[in-house]
């Protein structure tokens, strides 16, 4: 986990038009010379990066414009398949807030962030969710999801649902920002419902 004041100062920032929860998984195709070089500092310094869903722009060409929060991501599987481009596998961990940002002459965001303290362990008592996951897991298969399973808790059952779920990214970046695990399993709960009407 990142706790260097330093680091804290100066984070590379990953703009996506994807959300990535804390404990989840994301893979990723880095080709932009910016981002390359990003992924070479963060895997000579073993270092994560920030993802952040785009609010406005896109993917390739200017810097696009981060949503506020993000979560940090760790380099856990890489390859290189050929000079210029990476192939990542990396793993969600803290979430994060930007207080400030620029951005280099090649189009790189760094940020000052402030990190978003993580939820305590809660009892999942939304039932419809917890079995949901179980269902969807069983489909899909047990390797696609970080282990231990964790049906207990609240705040696991959220971030995989919401992961998973064919939600629009906005209603994702939501539910990353929700505080509370209780109301983020009732405000997927809703949305679960509204989907069936």
């Amino acid at each position: 986990m990142a706790d260097s004041r330093d680091f804290m100062n100066n984070v590379h920032i990953f703009p996506l038009q994807s959300v990535l929860f804390p404990g989840g998984t994301l893979p990723l195709k880095v080709f932009e010379q910016r981002y390359v070089e990003m992924t070479k500092v963060c895997l000579r310094d073993d270092k994560p990066f920030g993802v952040c869903l785009i609010r406005e722009g896109h993917e390739v060409g200017a810097p696009a414009l981060p949503e506020p929060v993000g979560c940090l991501a760790r380099i856990r599987n890489w390859d290189l398949p050929h000079p210029g481009m990476f192939l990542l596998e990396v793993e969600g961990e803290q979430r994060f807030r930007i207080l400030e940002q620029s951005v280099a002459r090649n189009g790189l965001l760094s940020a000052r962030i402030e990190p978003i303290e993580a939820e305590p362990a809660a009892a999942a008592d939304e039932a419809i969710c917890v079995d949901l996951l179980k269902t969807i897991i069983s489909r899909v298969g047990v390797e696609h999801f970080p282990s231990p399973h964790q049906f207990e808790d609240a705040v696991w059952v959220g971030y995989r649902l919401a992961e998973v779920l064919p939600l629009p990214m906005r209603v994702k970046q939501e539910l990353l920002e929700l505080g509370d695990s209780h109301v983020r399993l009732q405000r997927i709960r809703t949305l679960l419902e509204a989907s069936r009407t």
